[in-house]
């Protein structure tokens, strides 16, 4: 991968392995399928953590007032999700086999950055990290390889914040 860098006329370009990129394809396809599920539960099937972190309680103390704002929210919320993560998925598909290079606008770093913490956000909660410096439940070879990727991600992101000079 050659990391995110500024590429004139406020756009951004990176370079992924095929492998990286169809990695990014798989994970922005399952967090946009995440992001609709996470609408459509009611409150009593809110167990998974990864769908809490996707769509939070506002009103942490008050149940009866969060499933207010989900109402009215969800939707609208879990759509733009959705959306972000279509836009990695398209930038990504246009792109040969050999190598996969990206030059996104500022809108579509902007949904990239977005799905990219939608997606960190759900490898935390799968790994059981928290907060920062959380080193999560790494007991497996398959949680070594999503904190492997969740660690990626957090590279990725920077060097997109960082090329867009938001950092």
């Amino acid at each position: 991968m050659r990391l995110f860098h500024p590429a004139g006329t406020g756009s951004v370009t990176a370079r992924f392995e095929p492998e990286e990129a169809e990695l990014l394809l798989r994970l922005a396809a399952d967090a946009a399928e995440l992001a609709s599920e996470a609408a459509a539960v009611d409150d009593d099937l809110r167990a998974d953590p990864a769908l809490i972190r996707l769509m939070p309680d506002a009103y942490p103390g008050d149940a009866e007032a969060s499933a207010e704002f989900r109402r009215f929210t969800a939707d609208g919320i879990a759509e733009r999700k959705a959306l972000n993560a279509r836009i990695v998925v398209e930038c990504l598909a246009r792109s040969d086999a050999s190598r996969v290079d990206v030059t996104l606008d500022e809108a579509q770093a902007t949904a990239w950055l977005r799905c990219l913490t939608d997606i960190r956000l759900v490898l935390a909660a799968r790994l059981g990290i928290v907060q920062d410096g959380d080193e999560g439940d790494v007991h497996d070879e398959e949680s070594q390889i999503r904190r492997t990727v969740f660690d990626w991600l957090a590279v990725v992101q920077e060097s997109l914040v960082l090329s867009l000079g938001r950092g």
